[in-house]
């Protein structure tokens, strides 16, 4: 059984805990208003911008003349998986999530003969993924100096992508994110973006703009040439935001919990050191007059 110095040494530890987690949670709450505005503003955006392309995809087809962000290399044989976490843990699941649906992806495109590379932006997924796949990284993207995620940063791994897109060094890429739904809610995300996904081509082409005629100029191909790589880094930005905010939910989450258990703690050991007391003093009190007795 604990000493009563222990247990008041234990329930000051816990208060000093309450005090950080509540203050991490007000700092949480703070920025994830901003990164929750951010967020949502870049969805119109980033929902026209996908719109356009897929109606250019739609009229160029998949001819000869078609992009090869657009019409891929012809083959799926070597994958990429970019996979975008925090810096920071202490959010829940958040980094856990998006790690595990990584993870998946990679076990089963290896299972199927695929040969698998990683590049992972944020420390928490490449400590996540390392050890499983190690021999699969390829680059770590370091984000930990950068205090606001800007389309710079977007642009800066848009650009080293397409650089080994264009090497040659991959046929098939993957981002991995956790789309923010609420506070509560982060959804892990798995988006293609090279080859640009256009599964969704037809249905935008008849969607409000089916009767309406465009004439374009330059022609469609080059406006896609133009506009694909542009659309891999709102991709990567949308999806970097999205993060940001899921994160800043998740840690809100996490620390509004944690303080809870803290106080449920506290109101524990405080039962548990009056309950001690208490003895004590009864204890004291019998030996007093048991020795008054005697006398």
């Amino acid at each position: 059984m604990p000493s009563l110095k222990d247990l008041k040494n234990r329930i000051e530890s816990v208060k000093s805990t309450r005090k950080i987690t509540k203050a991490m949670q007000m700092v949480a709450a703070a920025k994830l208003r901003r990164a929750q505005e951010a967020a949502e503003m870049s969805r119109p955006y980033t929902e026209r911008f996908n719109a356009v392309v897929r109606k250019l995809a739609a009229s160029v087809g998949d001819g000869e003349n078609a992009p090869r962000l657009l019409a891929g290399t012809g083959s799926d044989k070597v994958q990429l998986l970019v996979v975008l976490t925090a810096e920071r843990g202490l959010c829940g699941g958040f980094n856990a999530n998006i790690a595990k649906l990584a993870r998946a992806e990679a076990a089963r495109l290896m299972a199927q003969g695929k040969t698998v590379k990683i590049l992972t932006v944020g420390k928490k997924g490449r400590d996540a993924l390392r050890r499983d796949f190690g021999a699969q990284f390829i680059e770590h993207v370091d984000l930990s100096e950068v205090k606001r995620i800007g389309y710079a940063e977007a642009q800066a791994i848009a650009a080293n992508v397409l650089r080994r897109f264009d090497a040659g060094e991959f046929d098939v890429a993957r981002i991995f994110y956790s789309r923010f739904e609420n506070v509560v809610s982060q959804i892990p995300t798995m988006q293609q973006i090279i080859p640009a996904d256009m599964g969704e081509a037809e249905a935008a082409a008849e969607a409000g703009d089916a009767g309406t005629v465009y004439d374009y100029e330059p022609d469609e191909t080059a406006i896609l040439a133009d506009l694909l790589p542009r659309g891999v880094a709102t991709q990567i930005f949308s999806a970097l935001l999205e993060n940001g905010a899921s994160e800043q939910g998740a840690r809100m989450s996490a620390m509004d919990n944690a303080t809870r258990n803290a106080g449920e703690m506290i109101d524990k050991l405080t039962i548990e050191y009056n309950r001690s007391r208490q003895a004590v003093i009864t204890n004291e009190l019998i030996e007093i007059i048991s020795g008054a007795e005697a006398l």
